[in-house]
């Protein structure tokens, strides 16, 4: 093909393309311009410059801190390695491209949040921690944090795993028999909307210890959309994909293997993201019965003895954990529904 055929087929190609893939097709275009690509790189500069050449409030008697500047520094130093990097590699490019402004946005917001409480005092400093002192907790209580977020962990995953199990084989069984739907789901509704957090008092009594206790309110907290999402999903599979599966020989059990499970699987997973969700508010309300170790106690512990800056520390984290585990189940979402892929975007 000559370069004038390329030039005429290009943009015929671009205009019949879907905006979403349009966009893609730009970001993904060796000769599209890579400005956008420096973004967090000079955002994070911004950051440091005005933090260097800014002086404190007068009201901050404490010794300047060197946790910002060097989390801006290390920053800047890694959004320019992977903008100089990205010109010879394109998935690098097209993710960086597309990430660069969300990052460089963030940045500017924590710049700006540095400036209104260390530089400005515009908020009061007791309850608005400055970056330099949140970033410190980290560095100081390193191990005491490690030990509460695996604490935290173990605790999650022990109640979601119960949740999880026991909701998928209540919503299959509700979902497959009419015998069962009909004796069990009334308890459903009404023990479903309950907050898990009003079950406390029951918790307490009936378990022996404070963990089992925290295990059974957050696995509370799973079981309830596990199980609602996983029957409607059994509901809603085509009954002709049973009639076919019954023709063809497929006793019932195989019928649920093969049929029912796998149609089920986008509202499953539509379950399994509420209930990660639904976990982390019980893990917060659990880990507040009298446990010595995890993140909500760690927050809880802190706010009153009105040390802010590690009750920031530890929502922070939180946040990171729970963003991790959301794109887990994405990447596992789009693994076992590949047939789903370009139809359903998350």
């Amino acid at each position: 093909m000559s370069i004038k055929e390329r030039d005429v087929t290009k943009p015929i190609q671009e205009e019949n393309a879907s905006q979403e893939n349009r966009w893609e097709y730009v970001l993904a275009n060796p000769g599209g311009s890579s400005i956008p690509a420096f973004l967090p790189a000079a955002s994070a500069l911004l950051a440091l410059a005005l933090h260097r050449i800014l002086p404190m409030n007068a009201q901050f008697m404490e010794k300047p801190l060197p946790y910002y500047t060097l989390f801006m520094g290390a920053s800047f130093v890694v959004f320019l390695g992977l903008a100089c990097l990205s010109f010879f590699n394109r998935g690098l490019r097209k993710w960086l491209l597309h990430k660069s402004y969300f990052f460089a946005v963030l940045y500017l917001l924590i710049d700006l949040y540095n400036l209104v409480t260390l530089k400005w005092n515009l908020i009061p400093s007791l309850f608005f921690a400055y970056p330099d002192k949140i970033l410190a907790v980290y560095y100081n209580d390193w191990f005491f944090l490690l030990r509460c977020v695996g604490h935290s962990l173990g605790l999650l995953f022990t109640g979601a795993f119960i949740g999880v199990t026991t909701g998928v084989l209540t919503g299959i069984a509700v979902g497959w028999s009419p015998r069962v739907h009909y004796w069990v789901q009334p308890f459903i509704k009404c023990i479903g909307p309950i907050p898990s957090t009003a079950w406390i008092p029951i918790a307490l009594i009936v378990y022996p210890t404070t963990f089992s206790a925290s295990a059974f309110l957050i696995a509370l907290a799973v079981w309830f959309p596990t199980t609602v999402l996983t029957s409607s999903g059994i509901q809603n599979v085509e009954k002709s994909y049973f009639e076919v599966a019954s023709i063809l020989g497929a006793k019932p059990g195989r019928q649920i293997l093969r049929v029912a499970i796998p149609g089920a699987m986008p509202s499953m997973f539509i379950g399994f993201f509420n209930g990660t969700c639904t976990a982390f508010l019980a893990l917060m309300s659990a880990e507040m019965l009298g446990v010595k170790f995890g993140l909500g106690w760690y927050i809880n512990w802190k706010r009153e003895v009105m040390e802010y800056a590690n009750v920031y520390a530890g929502l922070i984290l939180i946040a990171i954990i729970c963003s991790l585990l959301l794109t887990l189940l994405f990447k596992a979402r789009a693994r076992a529904l590949k047939w789903q892929r370009g139809l359903i975007r998350w």
